[in-house]
């Protein structure tokens, strides 16, 4: 692949918000000026410890030492080569690139064709459904309340009855038989390669990004022998158990209301986005799992503390019932609330809209009920409650449930609730409780406990010691605000300021390789410097430097930062004046009065004390 010419790289990150990109994947939040923080992508955690610095392109978590730019960034979330990673935010921007032989080169790589390809379908299957041969596609649709608009509005599309129209109309483009394989959309036989989807009703399925990686295919003729759902195998891009269908839509609202509402099927996602319930999302061709869970978590911004809500919808039935109880399994992965909405007489999101209209939607969403009493009400329906032995089963079931309650203020009350739906006493449901609750609290299994055991005394670390800035002792504070402060604001800074303060050593050996590979570079105004920088800094430091870039500066407004930096440049300069007219001071005690030494030393600090005057009249 011909490479892509290093100004064009420069130029498309320089115009390239990493905010932005990384919003669509994390919900991020002000931490400050110039900074914004949200729960890492790159590892599960309760409390968000993942910064990024749009101002300096770059973001690292506290929490796992991830850091990068926004290539980078890329290159993790979607498994990007870098080419592709460049090529992609070049056609965000709508930036030519130019490559090194001087010509325009096409993106090549093969998760772009991947990507391309699945555009290029979408936009096929989207164009059919309105050919004659999807009457009944319409008519399905039709029947279920959704019209041209709404199906505009998801992209539904038609795959046509034959074996090769998308085959042959992605040949057409250029896409390669192989490339179509790879990607999920033809199947291959002893025949040659075939159509998956044909005669099927198509919904394309959209990373959070709002890319198509997939299909979800409904059945509509009666000769169709297939499932009456049929989705995208596993491919490079499509993963089912990490894909939840609408979230493309449904994530500036989730992130916004706090509120994510989980339902089954894709007609149940485009009635309650149509009804105004537009953070409901589905799995797709799975149950809902824990990898889905990481993803939900990271867009609501779901960390401790923070209010939020997840709504899931079930049917009333035995498969609803397991679903729900699936569901409760995974839900203390949640820092959000959870609650359960099932709809009168069973009906689904898309049957109530159909048959009582969007309100009864809505209604549904807000008549939701704790997932811990739904599931309390499933435990307690699998015993006789008329027996005592009924009653004891079904209060050693339900005890743990009221001792996982998270809100330790409602656990009382359902106590209450739970003795008067067994018809016992409060002093034989509470023990019980209690009981539940101390076997709940158990440390972590022994295997667990050993992976986390300190090492041994004397035993060799084969890493070397990383240093962070919680390391680092508070004598430092002036030296590390310095460093933040020029790291994350040079471009608002005097060049002669910095570059004078920052020629003075520094005591640690991790602030001084940081002070060096900034003191290195020659402009602090051009973008990519900070980049530059850290890529200086020698190891085992450039963590240290990564935290330095992207950690929370002591300021309110970009102003005040620019006069906290500036103060703290002067802070490190009058004290090594300070510590210069001590080392003098003490010289001079030690020589003659009338010498030419002691006088020299005299003037010495005389000129000390005048460029100390000096550095305090320019605040």
């Amino acid at each position: 692949m011909a490479r892509i010419r290093q100004a064009d790289v420069e130029e498309v990150k320089s115009r390239t918000n990493i905010g932005d990109i990384v919003g669509e994947r994390v919900a991020l939040k002000s931490a400050g000026v110039g900074s914004l923080k949200g729960l890492c992508p790159f590892h599960d955690e309760r409390s968000p410890s993942f910064h990024v610095r749009p101002q300096v392109g770059f973001y690292h978590c506290f929490g796992c030492g991830e850091s990068g730019d926004v290539y980078s960034f890329l290159r993790a979330m979607d498994h990007l080569s870098f080419t592709e990673a460049v090529e992609r935010l070049a056609a965000r921007i709508g930036y030519q690139l130019h490559y090194e032989d001087g010509a325009p080169t096409p993106e090549t790589g093969g998760r772009s064709r991947l990507y391309a390809a699945h555009t290029a379908a979408a936009e096929f299957y989207r164009s059919q459904l309105s050919s004659p041969d999807a009457q009944l596609a319409r008519q399905f649709l039709g029947e279920r309340g959704f019209d041209a608009g709404a199906a505009a509005h998801f992209g539904v599309g038609y795959a046509p009855q034959g074996w090769s129209a998308l085959r042959d109309a992605l040949r057409s483009q250029g896409f390669s038989d192989e490339e179509m394989v790879n990607g999920g959309l033809v199947s291959r036989g002893q025949r040659g390669v075939y159509d998956r989807f044909r005669g099927r009703l198509v919904w394309p399925i959209r990373d959070v990004a709002g890319q198509t990686i997939g299909f979800g295919a409904r059945r509509l003729f009666e000769d169709d022998q297939g499932p009456k759902y049929l989705n995208t195998p596993e491919t490079p891009i499509y993963k089912k158990a990490q894909v939840l269908y609408g979230l493309d839509l449904a994530k500036k609202s989730i992130s916004r209301e706090r509120r994510v509402v989980v339902v089954e099927g894709y007609t149940d996602v485009m009635a309650c986005h149509l009804a105004g319930v537009t953070g409901a999302i589905a799995s797709c061709g799975t149950a809902f799992g824990s990898d889905h869970i990481t993803v939900l978590r990271r867009v609501m911004g779901d960390s401790e503390g923070s209010s939020g809500e997840v709504v899931f919808t079930f049917d009333p039935d035995a498969a609803g019932q397991k679903a729900a109880l699936r569901a409760f399994g995974d839900e203390k992965r949640f820092a959000a609330q959870t609650y359960v909405a099932v709809a009168p007489e069973g009906l689904d999101p898309c049957d109530l809209r159909l048959g009582r209209g969007d309100g009864a939607v809505r209604a549904l969403i807000e008549a939701k009920a704790p997932m811990f009493e739904f599931v309390m009400d499933q435990r307690l329906s699998t015993y006789d409650l008329s027996t005592v032995e009924g009653r004891i089963g079904a209060l050693r079931a339900a005890a743990p449930i009221v001792a996982d309650i998270r809100d330790s203020a409602l656990r009382p009350g359902y106590t209450r609730v739970l003795a008067r739906k067994l018809g016992l006493d409060m002093s034989e449901v509470q023990p019980e409780v209690d009981r539940a609750a101390r076997r709940g609290s158990d440390p972590a299994p022994a295997r667990e406990r050993s992976q986390h055991r300190a090492p041994e005394p004397g035993a060799a670390s084969e890493m070397p010691v990383r240093v962070t800035l919680a390391s680092l002792p508070p004598a430092l504070e002036l030296e590390k605000r310095a460093l933040m402060g020029v790291l994350q604001y040079g471009h608002l800074l005097d060049k002669q300021t910095v570059d004078v303060a920052l020629g003075l050593p520094m005591p640690h050996p991790g602030l001084e390789a940081v002070r060096q590979a900034v003191s290195m570079q020659p402009d602090l105004t051009r973008p990519g410097w900070t980049s530059a920088a850290v890529d200086a800094t020698r190891e085992p430091y450039r963590t240290l430097a990564i935290e330095l870039l992207t950690a929370d500066f002591p300021a309110g407004t970009e102003r005040i930062a620019q006069t906290t930096a500036t103060e703290s440049l002067r802070g490190l300069r009058l004290r090594a004046l300070d510590r210069e007219k001590a080392e003098l001071l003490g010289a001079m005690q030690r020589l003659a009065p009338a010498s030419d030494e002691f006088r020299r030393v005299g003037i010495a600090l005389r000129d000390i004390d005048a460029r100390r005057r000096a550095l305090i009249e320019t605040e």
